[in-house]
């Protein structure tokens, strides 16, 4: 049962760092008009297996499978839009890169069963979970310590509902919620439907004053990013071993999965940020799915000086101008590429140089900075200054887990935490020696997920 704002659990995380980055999105929306273009990226969905279900000149709508993934074929991902299939991009190896399609002017959609808030009541868990399947929307619901797909077959020990993200910049719940809170609360009526336990948690500077809050947050998370992070929550709730398998799904996400259901139609709607200190202007856009990356930035090209970065500062990726938005990506953020060399750069005070570092006079700068993409420095060796574990949200002292890894050290680098890793980025962040050790972290995990899951031996 949700609880009132006067009860709701604080759950507090000691570690953590907040970047004060330049160039926060305004609140306020504005919806763009739509693309000619859409386009499914399958390299970017973690763990799958694609298999193609569309040819090149072929025609579809809006919710027409475009690719199943192999280990589990009822799991699909459709089409973000109705027209042609113009191009497929294949990469090494035949990974498919994307599936563009030329949207037509009017938009046509594929047909499913929908469902009244009464249906919802009745309707046995397995039949949900096939009907969001059907719909092409279960990749959605993720699965911990791994974040691969929620496993169908799999009763979860409790979900998680993230309504927001304390990376810059992620849309603030208090947007895409806007007006949508019936939406919102036939969608908790379908998670609590598929789990005995439902989660719902804020931080502690969201607005929760509308009844969409005071009915459904369960916890107030305080504490610096990533501190909102699902697997981090999980961390500081649990009980037992028992519970590393939750689920979690975005705030976000449970409109989309609400709309399938109760509309009978593919949903494509998305609230996007584009942000940073080189954005002309930071905005929440109402946009859908699959979208242009060039639509949200205009006059964006690869010749020009920014960095445009998918899906967060810190968990995102590098994307190209002429590239579209991922499947599970809310935002787009604009940043100096950073290569023009700095004069006299290591005699320089640095007070609007963005450090987690003491050394710089920016420690007193308490404005927001410009964060680029310069490293400002070269790998060089570890040297067991313990800065990643200060930051670290899980405490799994990744100096020494990194160590494990890399000396092959499996059960080790198992007892230091590091399935507990929610590979928010910070380690490599903060490390003085600019050492990559999210991608160690991330990498090692990768492997071991793909290696027990076939074999259903994980160790957690």
């Amino acid at each position: 049962m949700a609880l009132s704002l006067n009860h709701m659990i604080p759950v507090s995380v000691k570690n953590g760092y907040d970047i004060n980055c330049e160039g926060k999105p305004l609140s306020e929306v504005l919806a763009l008009v739509p693309p000619t273009h859409v386009a499914l990226l399958p390299e970017r969905i973690p763990y799958i297996k694609p298999r193609l279900l569309v040819k090149t000149g072929g025609r579809v709508k809006t919710g027409t499978p475009l690719v199943e993934d192999k280990r589990n074929p009822d799991i699909q991902f459709m089409s973000p839009g109705s027209g042609i299939i113009e191009s497929i991009d294949f990469g090494p190896r035949r990974v498919i890169k994307k599936i563009v399609v030329k949207c037509d002017n009017e938009e046509s959609r594929e047909r499913f069963d929908s469902h009244s808030e009464q249906d919802i009541q009745n309707i046995p868990a397995k039949r949900l979970v096939r009907a969001i399947m059907k719909g092409g929307l279960w990749a959605l619901m993720r699965q911990l310590p791994f974040r691969d797909i929620a496993d169908p077959e799999h009763v979860p020990p409790a979900i998680f509902v993230r309504l927001e993200n304390s990376e810059p910049f992620h849309p603030e719940p208090d947007m895409y919620l806007d007006g949508r809170a019936d939406l919102f609360q036939y969608g908790m009526n379908v998670l609590h439907r598929l789990a005995d336990r439902v989660f719902v948690y804020a931080g502690s500077h969201s607005h929760a004053d509308s009844k969409t809050f005071q009915e459904n947050v369960t916890h107030c998370v305080k504490g610096k990013y990533p501190a909102d992070d699902p697997g981090v929550f999980l961390y500081h709730i649990k009980k037992g071993s028992d519970e590393n398998q939750s689920w979690y799904i975005n705030g976000q996400d449970v409109l989309l999965v609400a709309a399938l259901l109760k509309n009978g139609t593919y949903p494509v709607e998305r609230m996007v940020t584009v942000a940073g200190s080189m954005a002309s202007r930071g905005l929440h856009l109402k946009t859908r799915m699959g979208v242009p990356v060039s639509h949200l930035v205009p006059g964006s090209s690869e010749t020009d000086k920014s960095r445009y970065i998918a899906g967060g500062l810190l968990h995102g990726y590098a994307v190209d101008p002429d590239s579209y938005l991922g499947f599970y990506e809310t935002s787009i953020t604009v940043i100096p590429k950073g290569n023009e060399k700095e004069f006299f750069g290591f005699a320089r005070p640095g007070i609007n140089k963005p450090s987690y570092s003491k050394t710089f006079l920016s420690v007193f700068n308490n404005r927001p900075l410009i964060m680029d993409s310069n490293m400002h420095g070269e790998e060089r060796a570890c040297i067991n200054c313990g800065t990643c574990t200060t930051v670290c949200p899980v405490e799994i002292l990744p100096q020494f887990t990194i160590k494990a890894i890399l000396a092959d050290e499996l059960e080790d680098a198992l007892a230091h935490g590091v399935l507990d890793c929610v590979e928010c980025g910070l380690c490599s962040y903060v490390c003085p020696s600019k050492i990559e050790i999210c991608d160690i972290l991330k990498t090692f995990r990768q492997n071991y997920y793909k290696e027990t899951c076939e074999s259903h031996t994980i160790i957690i």
